[in-house]
């Protein structure tokens, strides 16, 4: 069997996605390597298949015991023999486990970090033939990652007390560089294949909203997504508890989870979401990682999340399916404050030192404000949170709540100007609230207090309101004009471009929304589905199977999506199969789903057909959808990107070319039907991975670096233009540079 045929016959799928076969690859060739995907893009997949293919046991390392049941369940129905030692396990359970493991019985267990340093299991992975050990949500090895773990340090222990080491894998949705380094670095990875697929999920939906009444908000969202399953994140259990009472008030199926209930509530209350006997979960941070449900149509955040690491990996949680999905956070400005008692109050690790436990909490404090900042900008928010990751794309995604507004933009330098002066004047003794009172010219009690009304600047910005000069102030404090304390008191101070500003060496320009009621607006409609190209014919058979689905879930007790995916349940209506081979070609039945349900579903769609083929969708009809559906097949079996040495020859070599334009030109040669696109992101990843060229945030900006290889292979950091008319630095590339990137993409 090969990659292809397993793929198909455990997956369903025919083919793989972005990046899955250069990891699957690498490991089967027998290096080490590190995934970097997001959630959804398919990590999973990349070592198990090649567990399957090799010799002897994959043994997987995995944080959380709901994530272990979760994948070991899908695995067993995939009909993969699979186990999981952790806790919720007897000792007698565990010592059954491996001893079938012993004899072959497994070829993927998971295991908890903690499990590793344990004599039993040690003594019996040192006898067992363990071709791999794959690291799960491996950030948590690293103490830059926001969620460190340091029983994770004993996986490098484990390796070093195996009599023979076997490939290391590692996997991970968010890393940042410094993440990645350390992973690579503390794990001991050799020559390993790094992989960074990109952090972007397309069909999410980013919106941030400030709505007065936050309950209301929620209530009317749930509402105009009935029968949709979501998860809304608070950041305390009191937030959970009231929200949740709120809602069983409105006579909406609600469950709720945090570290308050019992853990048998918890249990409860996870399988009621999990199994869709309740839609709607209500928790804390302390839900979802490892939760598997691929339905979940939204994330709302009811209050702000500590990073953005946290946030992208909780709203990451819709849409798993690859369907449409919405992730909304409405925010507040208490919401800072929160999220800052909550920091002020965490505990200390014990296993780390006084020094090491600061700089965890000067990084908290980072995070935080990168998190506010997000919030509060003005710009794309996909883009924000891909270039927190050190993604960069066009600057509009045009699918986030940023991008669907009309903007004006509006020169603010005279105004910033006197939010300067009036900082500096008051000595950086005041916060948001003192300084835009002292420039409205405001005159209750509190700023009487302060005598603000002696200083020069007061009322100096008397044209506008208080809240128009926290918005002015916020967009500074993003751009990096301005920064706070790490403090409860957050008191305004000025940066270096703050003097930039005020010498007239830096413009200030602002968008404003031309409608600005729209930013507090009602709960956005929901998004196109999948689903929704179905016609009434097609619906009423989604329904029926979907009815079906469920009364299997329930006959066996597993969670409906681990039977059949909605996907795959839409392609069914699309496809309408009525004998076995049909069945197989529906995207996500594999042979062992077919051999356990197949007959079934196909019973259903044939007592709703009459056992005859009939359009059950919009668009294409007869050959024109069938020439549709091939064209499709046909760009997702495309290889991966390369020219022939012939094409190569054709490349129209320039004094300089910036990276998106060697893209476009590199594009233009390649085999269309057969080849897929490169991107200008791609290639600057390789130059990264050289050590040629990077690009990090310094003073707060993001600036592009060239190093001393990356000059002597001919890149150069000059000025270019943007649409707007604004000059900015980019890495440009000579002749010689765009030869060596040619090349590198040639084969044969």
């Amino acid at each position: 069997m090969d990659k292809y045929e397993a793929l198909k016959k455990y997956f369903g799928y025919d083919t793989y996605r972005d990046g899955q076969e250069i990891l699957i690859d690498a490991i089967l060739n027998g290096r080490d390597a590190l995934g970097i995907m997001p959630t959804g893009a398919g990590k999973s997949i990349c070592y198990q298949i090649p567990a399957l293919l090799m010799q002897g046991i994959t043994l997987v390392v995995s944080p959380l015991i709901s994530l272990m049941k979760d994948q070991v369940q899908a695995l067993n129905q995939a009909g993969i023999h699979a186990a999981y030692i952790n806790s919720s396990l007897t000792e007698n359970q565990i010592s059954k486990a491996l001893t079938l493991a012993s004899r072959g019985q497994y070829k993927i267990i998971y295991v908890a970090p903690e499990r590793l340093e344990t004599y039993g299991f040690l003594e019996f992975a040192r006898g067992a033939d363990i071709s791999m050990l794959t690291i799960d949500e491996a950030h948590c090895i690293s103490q830059w990652g926001q969620d460190f773990r340091p029983s994770y340090l004993k996986i490098v222990q484990f390796i070093n007390a195996l009599g023979k080491r076997p490939i290391i894998s590692a996997f991970t949705a968010t890393a940042t560089e410094n993440v990645k380094e350390d992973i690579v670095c503390v794990l001991g990875l050799q020559k390993p294949e790094l992989l960074v697929t990109g952090f972007d999920r397309k069909n999410l939906y980013f919106a941030v909203e400030t709505p007065s009444k936050k309950d209301a908000y929620v209530t009317d969202y749930i509402n105009t997504h009935v029968d949709e399953s979501g998860i809304i994140y608070c950041a305390t259990r009191k937030n959970v508890d009231a929200l949740y009472e709120k809602l069983k008030l409105s006579q909406i199926s609600v469950t709720k989870y945090h570290a308050g209930l019992t853990n048998e509530e918890r249990q409860l209350n996870q399988e009621d979401f999990i199994y869709d006997r309740c839609p709607v979960m209500i928790a804390t941070n302390a839900f979802g990682m490892g939760i598997d449900k691929s339905n979940v149509r939204y994330v709302i955040h009811y209050n702000m999340p500590q990073s953005i690491e946290n946030y992208y990996q909780e709203a990451g949680r819709a849409g798993r399916d690859g369907e449409p999905s919405e992730c909304i956070l409405l925010y507040s400005a208490q919401d800072v404050m929160i999220n800052r008692f909550l920091l002020d109050n965490k505990e200390q690790n014990p296993e780390m030192t006084y020094e090491q436990n600061e700089a965890v909490r000067e990084r908290d404090e980072q995070r935080l404000q990168a998190m506010n900042y997000y919030c509060l900008t003005t710009g794309c928010l996909r883009e924000y949170i891909l270039n927190y990751f050190g993604e960069y794309g066009s600057g509009a995604c045009g699918n986030c709540s940023v991008c669907g507004q009309d903007y004006d933009t509006v020169d603010m330098t005279e105004q910033a100007k006197k939010v300067i002066f009036c900082i500096s004047e008051t000595r950086g003794r005041y916060g948001i609230n003192v300084i835009a009172g002292t420039l409205s010219g405001n005159d209750r009690a509190k700023l009487r207090e302060y005598n603000v009304s002696s200083y020069q600047s007061f009322a100096s910005l008397s044209d506008m309101n208080e809240v128009e000069i926290k918005q002015l102030i916020n967009h500074m404090l993003v751009e990096g004009i301005l920064d706070v304390t790490k403090d409860k008191y957050a008191l305004l101070r000025l940066t270096g471009k703050a003097r930039d500003v005020s010498g007239g060496q830096q413009t200030v320009i602002m968008k404003k929304p031309k409608n600005a009621s729209v930013t507090a607006g009602n709960p956005p409609k929901a998004s196109a589905r999948r689903s929704d190209i179905l016609n009434s014919r097609g619906l009423e058979l989604f329904d029926n199977l979907r009815r079906l689905r469920a009364l299997l879930a329930r006959k066996e007790a597993l969670p409906p999506y681990l039977i059949f995916s909605d996907k795959t349940l839409v392609d069914m209506c699309v496809k309408l199969p009525l004998n076995m081979s049909q069945m197989l070609n529906v995207s996500g039945v594999g042979q062992n789903k077919y051999e356990r349900y197949g007959e079934e579903f196909l019973d259903e769609i044939k007592s709703f057909t009459n056992g005859v083929w009939e359009k059950m969708y919009f668009g294409e009809t007869g050959e024109a959808a069938a020439i549709v559906a091939a064209q499709s097949m046909a760009n997702a079996k495309k290889k991966d990107f390369y020219i022939t040495n012939e094409q190569a020859q054709n490349f129209p070599y320039a004094e300089k070319y910036y990276v998106t334009e060697i893209a476009e030109k590199l594009n233009n040669l390649r085999a269309a039907e057969t080849v897929k696109k490169i991107s200008g992101a791609e290639i600057f990843r390789n130059m990264q991975s050289k050590g040629y060229a990077d690009e990090k945030t310094i003073d707060g900006f993001r600036q592009k670096l060239v190093y001393d290889a990356g000059k002597e292979a001919g890149l150069f950091i000059d000025m270019r233009m943007s649409k707007k008319g604004t000059e900015y630095e980019d890495i440009f590339y000579n002749e010689k540079a765009q030869r060596m990137i040619v090349e590198g993409y040639v084969r044969e």
